[in-house]
């Protein structure tokens, strides 16, 4: 009779890992271009949906030129702290909008902003600061008062160009 097997152990070979950098960059590039990093963290409402809508939409052309000011109520995990008056929002912090009486708030709304204005020109070069526009995202809920004091205080700050961000209406 024949033999049916062998009744030596095969030994298995070791896996090669020669590919597995190469994969691991493959990943880590392919995060790395689909990943966007937020330059600010919200914390007022100021979705696409709870813009206002527009009649005439023009893109902006460089929107390395763009700084923004939020408006809106605060994010719903942020209400317990802060209510749910509309809150204006400036990089990461909201602006100091406290005070007695309006005109205390007015200025202290006037220095936030400026002290914004100022740091945003210091941050670019000199000759791209006349082409620095100042953009308002502000939630349709809110009252115009705010956007007047807003606009009053960049007024005062020499920001003259200011846009308004909203959603087509289409």
């Amino acid at each position: 009779m024949g033999k049916f097997g062998n009744k030596e152990k095969k030994t298995v070979g070791s896996i090669t890992t020669a590919s597995l950098s190469d994969i691991v960059f493959m990943i880590l590039f392919f995060f790395m271009i689909t990943t966007t990093m937020r330059e600010v963290e919200l914390m007022v409402n100021t979705t696409s949906a709870s813009l206002p809508n527009a009649t005439e939409v023009k893109k902006l052309e460089r929107k390395s030129l763009v700084s923004y000011i939020y408006v809106g109520k605060p994010i719903p995990k942020l209400e317990r702290k802060f209510g749910t008056e509309p809150r204006i929002q400036i990089n990461s912090q909201f602006v100091n909008n406290y005070g007695t009486t309006p005109e205390e708030k007015q200025r202290n709304l006037e220095k936030d902003i400026l002290d914004y204005i100022i740091a945003e020109r210091e941050r670019r070069d000199e000759a791209e600061v006349p082409y620095l526009t100042t953009s308002l995202k502000v939630n349709k809920q809110t009252k115009m008062g705010i956007v007047t004091d807003i606009k009053q205080a960049l007024r005062k700050a020499s920001a003259l160009k200011i846009n308004y961000s909203s959603r087509d209406k289409n």
